[in-house]
């Protein structure tokens, strides 16, 4: 089975982090012609030099995804630089763990706008695009607070849920349009999630060694399945939320 993204546009939120990083790598890789957005330029530059060091195509948008015009604005310039989107991973977001009742008003906002307003205005901006190409795909990173509670995640899991009910509402109603919807929730990966395990009980260690498989996820097991669930191969998935956890969703929690 060979993934071939040769002639398709495909744009990447928070492309300055780890996964957005690894997935605009990989998109590049196989072809793509990807339009990396972040709000950190510095961070963004870094990765739009890896993709040319490795002889792949990109361009750069820096922009605040929280910010609905920035957002649309990021959808505008891959129609004017590159003529259209067949992919939109809504990849941005993060949360640190807070207590519900420390999380102030201000704070409440960002995280929602941040974890899920921003996957929705960028999603509307490219349906009527991807409707008017006869199809597309949208991808979301999600996280498995959305689907089970988690200790000090409670808005971050909230708009994350909200983003895997997004996702599937687009799924049934634009799939006779030919676009795809689908939701990757991973669980803690070894890169900027490190912080927030450090201060679980147990430490990185201990949350290593409860994983099912040994390990902690990696920014490149994400970006495979996005490059995946993205392309014809997956052309029959649609309105699915894919845990990428080494098996986490899997076991049955129980006190201590």
């Amino acid at each position: 089975m060979k993934i071939d993204y040769t002639g398709k546009s495909v744009i990447i939120t928070g492309a300055g982090g780890s996964i957005g990083r690894a997935s605009s790598l990989l998109f590049a890789q196989l072809g793509a012609s990807v339009i990396a957005s972040d709000i950190n330029e510095e961070r963004l530059q870094e990765t739009i030099d890896q993709i040319a060091n490795a002889g792949g195509s990109a361009l750069s948008i820096v922009a605040d995804v929280t910010d609905p015009d920035e957002a649309a604005g990021i959808v505008k310039f891959a129609c004017n630089t590159l003529g259209g989107i067949d992919v939109l991973f809504n990849n941005a977001g993060g949360s640190f763990p807070t207590p519900m009742e420390a999380i102030s008003k201000e704070e409440f906002q960002r995280l929602r706008s941040l974890n899920f307003d921003a996957v929705y205005h960028a999603s509307m901006e490219a349906l009527p695009v991807m409707v008017a190409k006869g199809g597309g795909v949208i991808l979301s990173t999600t996280s498995g607070a959305g689907s089970g509670a988690v200790n000090g995640l409670a808005v971050y899991g909230a708009a994350k849920a909200g983003v895997n009910s997004l996702m599937r509402s687009i799924a049934i109603e634009y799939g006779r349009k030919g676009i795809r919807a689908n939701a990757i929730a991973p669980s803690a990966a070894s890169t900027g999630m490190i912080r927030w395990l450090e201060s679980t009980p147990g430490g990185v260690k201990g949350f290593t060694e409860a994983q099912p498989m040994g390990r902690l996820g990696t920014p490149e097991d994400i970006a495979s399945v996005a490059a995946f669930l993205a392309s014809e191969h997956a052309a029959f998935v649609n309105g699915v939320v894919l845990p990428v956890d080494g098996g986490v969703e899997a076991m049955l929690a129980v006190p201590g």
